[in-house]
């Protein structure tokens, strides 16, 4: 048993937070890939961020943050720690005034555009269908289709392993795909967007258009993690490994997608070692034959 195991539980059972033991970490990531963890706890406020953050700083205990889980790799021998799950449990949001939506960072961004469409306020629009947390979009500056996080963002909330800080826009240090936070270990933990009044039918109707982009172009009935690989400077991901002719490439049961082939999938109970083996071998192919130098977007957990 994990050292201090038992004075988590107790921690979680007198604060009435949702745990798991041994929980498999391939029902919470969107690759479907993943051994177990030692325990995972679905945080529900920011009192219990900082209570278990603390605790594990304190007792050196190694812990991650998990929103979605669709821009992680996790191994198959799973997580030796505590996860923190920061989802479902915390995903209030609120209209505050101005145009400005307040969101806890565990709110999916499918449920964030909802909202914003259902109060007539237009510029999340890019994000619909993006398969993550508001915290995590933010952390990586999401985007696609001409939009990205950057552009709605006003300011966030953080636990910074001692206290809960607050950062505005011009503070995060946007730029594509990185912020602050990727630079450090700190939680998000609230956000505030500032969107624009718009009209419900022409925001409903760029969702839509922007959805039917992702299904003809994306292999949306695949487990993947999105695009695997960062844009790199001065091309596209995608056309270097489509130009190398590795459309198709399998690794086991990895495969990259026929359809797109920025997306590496699990196409037939791939593994761990199955996606990174054919990461391996599409850095390798495109380096060789076109002089560029993949870097993966994901963030492998292990």
């Amino acid at each position: 048993m994990m050292p201090y195991m038992n004075e988590i539980i107790n921690l979680c059972e007198k604060e009435n937070i949702v745990f798991f033991k041994n929980e498999s970490l391939k029902n919470y990531t969107t690759f479907k890939i993943g051994g177990s963890c030692k325990i995972l706890i679905s945080v529900d406020s920011e009192k219990s961020i900082s209570q278990i953050i603390s605790f594990c700083n304190k007792k050196n205990i190694k812990y991650a943050i998990i929103g979605n889980g669709s821009n992680i790799l996790v191994s198959d021998l799973g997580y030796d720690g505590i996860i923190m799950y920061v989802g479902k449990h915390f995903s209030k949001v609120n209209l505050l005034e101005d145009n400005i939506i307040e969101c806890q960072s565990g709110i999916t961004l499918s449920k964030l555009c909802s909202f914003a469409l259902e109060n007539n306020l237009s510029g999340l629009e890019f994000a619909w269908g993006i398969p993550g947390t508001a915290g995590g979009a933010v952390y990586m500056n999401a985007g696609a289709y001409g939009g990205e996080m950057s552009d709605v963002v006003e300011e966030v909330t953080f636990f910074d392993g001692e206290k809960f800080k607050t950062l505005k826009k011009d503070e995060l240090n946007f730029s594509y795909r990185h912020s602050f936070f990727t630079d450090n270990d700190y939680t998000i933990s609230k956000i505030k967007l500032r969107l624009k009044i718009g009209n419900y039918d022409d925001i409903k109707s760029k969702m839509d258009e922007l959805m039917q982009k992702r299904i003809d172009k994306q292999p949306l009935d695949y487990p993947s993690a999105g695009s695997t690989f960062k844009r790199p400077q001065g091309a596209f991901a995608s056309a270097l490994i489509e130009q190398c002719g590795l459309k198709g490439c399998c690794v086991g049961g990895a495969e990259v997608s026929t359809k797109h082939s920025g997306f590496l999938i699990n196409k037939n109970n791939a593994t761990f070692e199955d996606v990174i083996n054919l990461v391996d071998v599409v850095k390798a192919k495109v380096k060789n034959d076109t002089g560029y130098e993949l870097e993966l977007e994901p963030k492998i957990l292990n």
